[in-house]
């Protein structure tokens, strides 16, 4: 019998009952065909890899990330309260020793989900790693996580709502925003005014093969994770770079994806988004589990593959290591940077406009961040849906000092009845949520 280097959890849910529509991309064949593939080959008999079933997130999960407008049982499906637990379950069986290392095959996706939820954004609707670590947090107690996003849309929900935490680093490399949804990523989304330089962005050109993601991962990934020193690694593990995926235009193959997690080695990893559900997911997963595991992943390739057609173009080469160098270069600079932009700053304050492509709403948004010499400050939204919500929303962070506290209940209580159509608290100190 084989015999896995690495104890390895996968927990799988395919959410039979939830689709955007019966031919959208984002179906149950993403993860059926996945299924079909790692039986045939024999994965569940590996000694060392572990299946486990997914729990059910809890309504208070959800609640200690996202502001679901109006309330949680209006937005949040059932799937997506398995797709999180699973996530949840797979953290566990880490934290718990069970495993050396977990991956979540589950389904719908998340990191496009911001802490304002109105709807389905980008085929996510709540933030699947941002609600597992928050209870992992929870139950576990502080901890200090990098998630190294390598699906091929920027997650610009997972940057939201990390965006003011140093706690977590957040590292996203994919497609350039110019050339693809959601129009993010670009290198000077830096963080906020508490974390600032702990929010990294590598956009890429369209047409990046693994040469350009591996020099990625090597040139500014692992060295910032070399500073950065973090106590779990956690993959949002989207596979829409593949060459053959019909939403996207990158090139990169299931080998890159194997080689990336082996070098990477997360502690971690969770399915994002990835589209070429038979001639891509079914390899790409195979390799992401072999490599996690520790074993051999050489034979996994593509019938289609072929080397020579996927060679990537100098220039894009060339343009690669300029941005890798820019960024890296950035990252050592961070606190200098944050110095010069918020040495006399109380307040910074920055409006959005986001568009909930799959429900069709646009969302008004203004955040503001106090700037606090003790701590990373109590953080205000007011947005305003056009379907009729008028909300302000008041979190409290983690590491929040005591003025921050009674400031963040002050702002809570003083708002007048009627200035809004819903306002809410998110204290992170003492696990509270409360709305009005």
């Amino acid at each position: 019998m084989i015999k896995s280097e690495n104890k390895l959890g996968l927990v799988f849910f395919p959410a039979f009952d939830w689709a955007i529509s019966k031919t959208h991309p984002e179906r149950e064949e993403r993860l059926l065909y996945t299924q079909d593939q790692i039986f045939e080959e024999g994965i569940e008999d590996i000694e060392g890899i572990k299946f486990y079933n997914p729990i059910i997130a809890e309504e208070k999960d959800i609640e200690r990330v996202h502001f679901c407008v109006p309330d949680v049982k209006s937005r949040v499906t059932q799937s997506h309260l398995i797709s999180a637990g699973g996530a949840i379950k797979a953290f566990q069986t880490v934290m718990d020793k069970e495993v050396d290392r977990a991956f979540a095959l589950v389904r719908p996706p998340g990191h496009h989900a911001q802490r304002v939820v109105y709807g389905d954004r980008g085929f996510c609707i709540v933030n699947i790693e941002a609600i597992m670590l928050e209870r992992i947090r929870q139950q576990y107690g502080p901890m200090r996580i990098a998630i190294i996003d390598s699906d091929c849309h920027h997650g610009d929900g997972t940057q939201d709502i990390y965006w003011n935490d140093k706690d977590t680093l957040f590292v996203s490399f994919h497609q350039d925003g110019r050339t693809l949804y959601p129009g993010t990523g670009s290198v000077d989304e830096f963080g906020g005014p508490g974390a600032y330089g702990y929010n990294i962005n590598v956009p890429l050109p369209p047409g990046t093969g693994e040469e350009g993601f591996l020099y990625t991962l090597n040139n500014v990934v692992m060295p910032i994770l070399d500073d950065y020193k973090p106590d779990i690694i956690i993959n949002s593990a989207g596979q829409d770079n593949h060459y053959s995926d019909p939403i996207t235009n990158m090139n990169f193959t299931a080998q890159g994806y194997a080689k990336l997690n082996d070098i990477l080695k997360p502690d971690i990893a969770v399915l994002e988004g990835g589209y070429s559900i038979e001639g891509a997911l079914p390899y790409i997963n195979l390799g992401i589990i072999l490599a996690m595991a520790g074993l051999d992943y050489s034979h996994v390739k593509e019938p289609d593959y072929d080397k020579d057609r996927l060679k990537q173009p100098e220039r894009i080469t060339e343009y690669i290591k300029q941005e890798c160098e820019n960024v890296y270069n950035l990252w050592k600079n961070k606190d200098n940077l944050r110095l010069q932009n918020y040495k006399k700053t109380t307040h910074v304050e920055r409006s959005r406009r986001i568009y909930y492509d799959t429900d069709g709403i646009l969302e008004s948004q203004t955040q503001r961040f106090t700037v606090c010499k003790k701590c990373s400050g109590v953080n205000t939204i007011k947005s305003r849906g056009d379907i009729g919500y008028s909300i302000f929303a008041i979190t409290i962070p983690r590491d929040a000092c005591p003025d921050c506290i009674d400031e963040g209940y002050k702002i809570y209580k003083d708002i007048p009845s009627g200035t809004y159509t819903n306002v809410y608290l998110q204290d992170k100190v003492n696990d509270i949520y409360q709305s009005k």
